[in-house]
């Protein structure tokens, strides 16, 4: 049976190191065999990847997707997990079924110029595919599709997030350094190989944590500045029907 480093799964699949790191982060993909200082991957690594990447493709959300694996895992069927009523099919749901988009399409629906076209490529949104564009996350280009109807720019959208992974990043090199500030010292090289595979072990351990941490303050935080707008809005629209009563 086959194994790979992950840089050769990455290429023997077509995913980037990136993306696989990311299932993994979302239980999408199991973790790899430590060996020592590496992670080793096996055939049935690539094969999940390759359904991932299939469903993906197939426009169905990390969420669905991880919901179908665990379905599988026990032996449920597909019509277990998509029960729900499905949502009716708009624009660019329709093109996303087919994973790819066109230059024409993302101008007449999103009001892409050639910077959004080419920020959404650097952030992994959209990635060249012959002359027209795969969707590499659906939900995301549905939710700027609702901001640009509602007279969003999307400039303006694709510029907060290139701003929050520069933030972000900070946020990573802040949870790392939980390890690497105690153990990266002069000692490092004379480690045994043993103690080096933990202390791999402990940094990815950080991971999952992180970024449940993450995702959990984020999403408080998040709540609060959007009960502050509404309250904002209700407030205002309090004071205009006031002054029309008088």
């Amino acid at each position: 049976m086959s194994e790979y480093r992950i840089a050769e799964l990455a290429e023997v699949s077509g995913v980037s190191v990136r993306n696989i790191r990311v299932y993994q982060d979302r239980g999408l993909l199991p973790p790899p065999e430590l060996r020592g200082r590496s992670g080793w991957y096996s055939e049935e690594h690539l094969v999940r990847l390759n359904l991932i990447s299939s469903l993906l493709n197939r426009g169905y959300t990390f969420a669905t997707i991880s919901e179908l694996l665990i379905a599988a895992s026990r032996g449920m069927k597909v019509e277990h997990v998509l029960r729900g009523k499905p949502r009716p099919a708009g624009r660019l749901r329709s093109l996303k079924r087919a994973a790819t988009i066109t230059i024409t399409e993302l101008r007449k629906t999103l009001g892409a110029s050639d910077r959004s076209i080419a920020l959404s490529q650097k952030l992994g949104l959209l990635a060249k595919d012959g002359t027209q564009f795969a969707v590499r996350n659906p939900e995301l280009l549905e939710g700027a599709e609702v901001l640009v109807k509602g007279g969003i720019d999307i400039d303006t959208l694709l510029d907060r997030w290139l701003r929050v992974e520069s933030d972000l990043a900070d946020v990573a090199a802040s949870f790392v350094s939980i390890i690497t500030d105690k153990y990266f010292d002069e000692n490092l090289p004379t480690l045994s190989e043993q103690s080096v595979s933990e202390l791999a072990e402990l940094i990815n351990t950080v991971r999952p944590m992180a970024h449940d941490i993450v995702e959990t303050a984020f999403s408080k935080a998040l709540d609060a500045e959007i009960s502050k707008a509404i309250g904002t809005a209700t407030k205002y629209f309090d004071e205009e029907t006031g002054d029309e009563e008088h």
